[in-house]
């Protein structure tokens, strides 16, 4: 049994096996993760029912267990904020900052071979997805 916060072994074993610049992306229940990932990332299917388990529970959960380089959101294609990006900086904190992505240029980005781990969840609020690049350990 492990003691970590990270327990689903499907998730850390992709997570153990990333590297520096590896993606995780984190998708929202409208995210056609069967269809606009890499076809070598590992899906995992935490969409239990509608609003369980959410990106942001997911997120916490992941920024615990790696070092975060870098995180890409989706952005509505009229430039505005959903509210979820503010949860998603009080989970991450100041560093880094979310960058923003077009629908369409988000889906690309996802559907690079970089992308080794797809999180579906049940969030149901709009533009919930988050790409995260992993960071390096610190000596």
């Amino acid at each position: 049994m492990l003691k970590s916060v990270l327990l689903q072994p499907d998730i850390a074993r992709a997570l153990g096996a990333a590297g520096h610049g590896a993606q995780v992306l984190i998708a929202d229940g409208n995210y056609p993760a069967s269809t606009h990932v890499a076809p070598n990332a590992t899906r995992v299917y935490l969409n239990l029912t509608s609003g369980i388990v959410t990106a942001t529970e997911a997120l916490r959960v992941i920024a615990s267990a790696i070092p975060i380089e870098s995180a890409h959101v989706m952005q509505p294609a009229d430039g505005s904020e959903p509210p979820i990006f503010t949860e998603f900086r009080q989970i991450l904190g100041a560093a880094p900052a979310l960058q923003p992505l077009e629908r369409f240029a988000f889906y690309a980005q996802a559907s690079q071979s970089e992308t080794c781990l797809v999180v579906a969840t049940g969030e149901q609020r709009v533009y919930a997805n988050i790409l995260l690049t992993v960071g390096v350990v610190p000596p």
